[in-house]
């Protein structure tokens, strides 16, 4: 049992068998939603549900955190203190069973079922929402990991034309090193790592391997292709900032910088295309977007949703209900993903109003043939978060050997 995740279901079972600190004053209903959307684009996405949410005469108690892990951190303490919150933000991954299995998440079925969700969804939404025949989350929006974000400014400059290959990258990376300006932006953030090197396990690796690799088969790890992807890791990692100059950075500021020109590319999730619209950029004229080399053939899918922690406060289940309704209205669905750079998870949307990057994420979703599942969606929470930080540790570290960080990722797998 993850450690996290026992702290929440301990904290649960004490929260029913106690008394409950009364419900929030207000008028309509009130919810306190816990989450990490606070770039510029995602917090302006996010408005779309908070004015939403104001609309209909309710009131929304905004809890920011600053990532994933924060967002866990938070919601453990508020249910251990017997409070919990109405909304928590949550990827509806593989892990993401475990909060239903260990009853710690109010189940939304009926209003599922009103709605006819299971009408509208695709099938792959649907396995990671529904628990036992029952749905568990509200899916806002899929996005997908491996695209490549290149700043027009300086690839017109250079007269460099879009990377169809890895042979490509590196070529404009060398060419954009020696005019002076940065090649790869990325953040300080771990996972900003692990989506770079799952575009390149792809590529090593092909569909099959990298299947096996994150479907948790330790033995795949030890194929001599693992140790090629780690060798192009490394590499790419001398075209970027060391650890130290980027320690501060997020990744929108790394986004930025491919906006404006200061840095060539970016390998990260059509989340950047969200940044980069907020901060005033247009794809084909200021930045260009394609899938990652190697990767053309795939959608490396993410799905953000919103969980409802379980509450006998007073009112609070229909206050969670009506959340879960507002979060799948089809005109929210597009007004959220439009800003965010996401797809909506509605199948009955008019896909019209989406630019060049949407409409190519949108032909490759529905395609079940090219739908990945991201690393971190297909691996347990616990697995995925060790992958993660050998990974980042390997990045950072020049002498660690790529062996020593295969041997390691082999390790985190078997024990898994």
């Amino acid at each position: 049992m993850k450690p996290l995740l026992s702290t929440l279901f301990f904290a649960t079972a004490m929260m029913a068998a106690s008394s409950q600190e009364p419900a929030i004053a207000g008028e309509g209903s009130t919810v306190d939603v816990v989450h990490f959307w606070i770039s510029k684009s995602e917090s302006t996405a996010l408005d779309v549900y908070r004015q939403a949410w104001a609309g209909a005469g309710n009131r929304w108690v905004d809890l920011p955190a600053a990532d994933k892990v924060a967002v866990q951190r938070i919601v453990s303490d508020r249910i251990a203190n017997g409070y919990p919150p109405a909304v928590m933000q949550w990827n509806a991954n593989e892990g993401s069973h475990e909060l239903p299995e260990m009853g710690i998440v109010q189940d939304i079925d009926p209003v599922a079922q009103e709605d006819h969700w299971r009408d509208v969804l695709p099938g792959f939404v649907l396995d990671r929402i529904t628990y036992k025949d029952e749905v568990y989350f509200a899916p806002s929006n899929i996005h997908a990991e491996n695209w490549l974000w290149t700043s027009q400014k300086i690839f017109d400059e250079l007269g460099l034309e879009t990377p169809q290959t890895w042979g490509d990258i590196f070529t404009a990376a060398d060419r954009i090193k020696a005019a002076g300006h940065l090649p790869v932006a990325i953040g300080s953030g771990s996972w900003e790592v692990s989506l770079l090197f799952n575009d390149i396990m792809y590529y090593t690796m092909g569909d099959v391997g990298y299947s096996r690799i994150i479907g948790a088969d330790a033995e795949a790890v030890l194929d001599p292709r693992m140790l090629d992807a780690l060798d192009m890791l490394r590499r790419l990692s001398r075209y970027a900032e060391s650890p130290a100059a980027r320690a501060d950075k997020t990744w929108a500021d790394a986004t930025a910088m491919v906006g404006r020109g200061e840095a060539g590319m970016q390998f990260m999730g059509d989340w950047a295309k969200g940044e980069l619209v907020s901060l005033g950029y247009t794809a084909d004229r200021d930045f260009g977007c394609n899938l990652a080399p190697g990767t053309s053939i795939a959608y490396f899918t993410v799905i953000d949703a919103f969980a409802f922690p379980l509450t006998t406060r007073e009112g609070e289940t229909q206050a969670q209900q009506a959340f879960a309704r507002m979060v799948l209205d089809p005109d929210n669905q597009v007004a959220f993903s439009r800003i965010k750079g996401s797809l909506p998870v509605r199948t009955d949307i008019d896909p019209t109003g989406l630019d060049r990057c949407g409409q190519l994420g949108l032909k490759m979703i529905m395609n079940d043939n090219r739908r990945v599942s991201a690393q971190s969606m297909a691996m347990p929470t616990q697995m995925s978060e060790g992958w993660i930080g050998i990974l980042t540790d390997f990045f950072n570290d020049e002498t660690m050997s790529s062996q020593t960080a295969q041997q390691r990722l082999y390790q985190v797998i078997k024990q898994g």
